[in-house]
């Protein structure tokens, strides 16, 4: 800042400031190397762990490369997707068997988690002792309840002892292919209070005029939980048999353990569905041939064509959402 002298006129004195000429001050900039230092951590890691195996995987895919293999690596063009549809009878058993986990265990563990949900918040007193009670098993680390849940149902195990106290004989369970899958479900609705916190969050959230209103015009339970709960809380439905969806169609712990644990006496090759491929399912398959027979090519081949399936059904699922969705706002 400058002084100047009052001009003549003006009272003596006095004196003006003007602001002092000069460049005028840039916004400050950070320098293209120190952002460059910050995001580094980021993209090498993004580039090592995610950008090149995603490449490779798909260059891999149209080759025959078997990993450990000395030979050179030649490339076959869509030869292993072809033998995927037309050489392989365990690829179609992994396919239909993941599918009956999709349709069957996605529905079946949301709807019990709703309705624990939904018994919970009906509840006076001890509601937070009950929804504590139904969370911890989600917590429990996934082998760790797999190996639990296959010693309660072994086929002398502590369940069909009890069974048989009622006169009731029990199946093999894990041991039977008919119950295998059904033991990984009852697995599954067990390990559901995740799910079930977020159902109970979005039912208490569910404005108490509706209710009201209801309670008004002689509705009864039933008819208020299909016309004022369901709707209110169909985002979360929606969210939630998403990405169950997804994680079931990559369905692999559950069942990798429990094939592996079911029966000691077999060959590791073989334990991997037992039994009787009744847990073979897409992910254990493409494990099998990338690390079992090690046919790296034929295995980037499946898990390329999962993707692009996860990526069909989420869409899919996505446009078909808005006929049952309904939003805060009212619309859908």
């Amino acid at each position: 800042m400058t002084t100047v002298v009052a001009p003549v006129g003006e009272a003596p004195g006095r004196a003006l400031t003007r602001p002092a000429r000069g460049r005028p001050r840039r916004p400050s900039k950070a320098r293209w190397w120190v952002v460059l230092g910050f995001l580094s951590p980021f993209v090498i890691g993004f580039g090592i762990f995610v950008l090149y195996p995603v490449i490779a995987t798909l260059y891999y895919s149209l080759t025959d490369f078997q990993a450990g293999s000395y030979r050179p690596v030649r490339f076959v063009g869509m030869n292993n997707y072809r033998a995927l549809f037309t050489e392989s009878d365990t690829f179609w058993v992994s396919v239909r068997n993941t599918l009956w986990m999709v349709v069957v265990m996605v529905p079946l563990r949301t709807a019990w988690a709703m309705l624990t949900a939904w018994l919970i918040i009906r509840v006076r007193r001890g509601r937070t002792v009950y929804r504590t009670l139904f969370f911890l098993p989600s917590m429990v680390p996934v082998v760790a309840a797999a190996l639990s849940f296959i010693v309660l149902l072994n086929p002398v195990g502590p369940f069909n002892r009890l069974l048989s106290l009622v006169g009731v004989a029990g199946p093999g369970w894990f041991s039977d292919p008919a119950w295998s899958k059904p033991s990984l479900v009852l697995m599954a609705m067990w390990a559901s209070g995740n799910v079930m916190v977020i159902f109970s969050a979005a039912m208490l959230d569910v404005p108490r005029e509706l209710y009201e209103a209801a309670d008004l015009d002689g509705a009864n339970g039933l008819q208020k939980f299909r016309s004022i709960t369901l709707p209110a809380i169909s985002p979360v439905i929606f969210f939630a048999l998403l990405t169950g969806m997804i994680y079931t169609f990559q369905y692999f712990t559950e069942a990798f353990v429990a094939s592996s644990s079911a029966n000691m006496t077999a060959s590791s090759n073989d334990l991997i569905g037992y039994p009787a491929n009744s847990l073979l399912f897409y992910s254990t398959e493409l494990y099998r041939q990338g690390f079992s027979y090690f046919k790296t090519g034929y295995a980037s081949a499946m898990a390329w064509l999962l993707f692009l399936i996860i990526f069909a059904a989420t869409v899919v699922f996505i446009r078909a959402s808005r006929r049952f969705v309904h939003h805060a706002g009212g619309g859908r």
